[in-house]
């Protein structure tokens, strides 16, 4: 018996809304049958998918899990990202690594480490 990833889930206030800026991030698409309910990106695709379930209470204080993201052309990235509604809010070269932590629509963390 194994047991695998299936997806991350992600609970918000408007599940298409914030599922469409995470389908602009990793350039794919909304799955179909999304709605502001519930919206999921590459929910029949190999690998693990991304689900945006609508709940009503806001998120209080910090994420304690996050997505790290990876580019080769980091800085044009960023910039690509803050661009679809990310929010810089730090950036850190530490343990041999240098990225940037930045925020969805929601203020939900996220990193994206620059690729050598």
């Amino acid at each position: 018996m194994s047991v695998s990833l299936e997806a991350v889930t992600f609970d918000c206030a408007d599940a298409h809304t914030l599922a469409t800026f995470w389908a602009g991030v990793l350039s794919t698409e909304v799955d179909a049958d999304g709605n502001q309910f519930f919206a999921s990106v590459n929910r029949n695709a190999p690998g693990t998918a991304l689900m945006f379930i609508a709940v009503p209470e806001p998120r209080n204080g910090k994420n304690r899990l996050h997505l790290d993201l990876a580019a080769s052309e980091w800085a044009a990235e960023v910039d690509r990202l803050v661009g679809l509604g990310a929010k810089r809010l730090d950036e850190h070269t530490e343990y041999g690594a240098h990225w940037i932590t930045l925020a969805d629509p929601e203020g939900n963390v996220f990193d994206v480490a620059e690729h050598a």
